[in-house]
């Protein structure tokens, strides 16, 4: 099997490089053809050595994964279906809106904070995707821009705990913010993650400039653990604590993404609570109504409840924002369409607390 290049570090390529025989800056062009130019393939590489470009071919692919499926919104939505060496799938979308090309990628194969509501979850989480695999989903998305459009924005939300791979999703990271990499700014990157105190608390410590959204979902410990198991280990509080922490450190203002479930957790004691719980941070909240996936028992809420849930929660002085429905005929959300070109999982039953 060939090598991932995208999984190497920029030394390992240069060793290689330098065992063929031939100088090492020719590992500064390689990657310069696959992040400035877009190739994705080593005959692309017109500067380089035939010789190399052979042996390059022999031994390394450019993209590890394979595209299993693509399909476009009537919006302009894309999304990837990624199949990895192992044969297991992820998801990744391209929105595009305004001035803004934003990406949303994948951590992991599956997710294992079970969620009792997304789609990823229903399997499980099988792996952590490799540094290369991460990167390759962005690059896979910026390729399918015209010529001379770029990324504005990442947004680390699609399948998996984002902290849970913290090890391989920095380093991704890095190397699209690097002026050699895509340039992008780290304020212009947004990482999810369902709440772990400990890995957020060590983000903070890494000192970059990533903006935190935290998956929130309910006001109160005895919600959350009924919605987002994981809370029974972490504590509603130990989330907020560690939030609180990451904005002191980073000076950067948290988002708490909270999916509207009808009759849930989109009443009016559960508004009342949300905004109790945020009122005197520094804090906005991003209201999703609920994406529809076949098989689970929850309902979108309708608009003019999510109308007095927001108007509710911004009562109490927070910063409150409705995030836009986009690629629904897609199955846009975190694992829907890995689910059903996989087959669908059994109904769960559940009732607010």
């Amino acid at each position: 099997m060939k090598r991932p290049l995208l999984d190497a570090s920029p030394d390992e390529l240069k060793a290689w490089i330098q065992d063929q025989g031939h100088p090492p800056f020719h590992a500064r062009q390689i990657l310069r053809w696959v992040f400035q130019h877009r190739a994705e393939r080593f005959d692309q590489m017109s500067d380089l050595p035939k010789t190399l470009r052979e042996q390059l071919d022999a031994e390394w692919t450019v993209f590890a994964t394979s595209l299993a499926h693509h399909h476009v919104s009537p919006d302009g939505t894309d999304k990837l279906l990624l199949e990895c060496t192992d044969g297991r799938r992820v998801e990744c979308v391209l929105m595009a809106e305004d001035d803004r090309r934003t990406v949303c990628i994948s951590t992991q194969v599956g997710c294992g904070m079970g969620c009792v509501f997304c789609a990823s979850g229903l399997k499980g989480v099988e792996r952590n995707l490799t540094r290369g695999e991460l990167l390759e989903q962005v690059l896979r998305l910026r390729n399918l821009l015209p010529p001379g459009e770029k990324l504005t924005n990442l947004v680390v939300m699609g399948m998996g705990e984002s902290l849970a791979n913290l090890d391989n999703l920095v380093p991704a990271l890095d190397r699209l913010c690097a002026p050699d990499g895509l340039g992008l700014g780290q304020r212009r990157i947004t990482i999810s993650t369902v709440g772990l105190p400990e890995k957020m608390r060590k983000l903070a410590d890494l000192d970059r400039q990533y903006h935190l959204a935290v998956s929130l979902h309910a006001p109160t410990e005895a919600l959350r653990n009924t919605l987002v198991p994981i809370n029974q280990r972490v504590g509603l509080s130990e989330v907020i604590e560690a939030a609180d922490a990451y904005f002191q450190k980073s000076g950067r203002q948290v988002t708490f993404e909270y999916v509207l479930l009808r009759g849930v957790n989109d009443r009016a004691e559960d508004a009342a609570a949300l905004g109790s719980l945020l009122e005197a941070r520094k804090a906005h909240v991003n209201l999703i109504p609920y994406n529809p996936v076949a098989g689970l028992p929850f309902e979108r809420p309708s608009p003019e409840a999510v109308r007095r849930f927001a108007d509710s929660v911004r009562a109490r002085g927070v910063s409150v924002s409705v995030r836009k429905t986009k690629g629904r005929e897609i199955d846009a959300a975190c694992g829907q369409l890995r689910r059903r070109l996989e087959g669908q999982g059994t109904p769960l039953s559940i009732s607010a607390p």
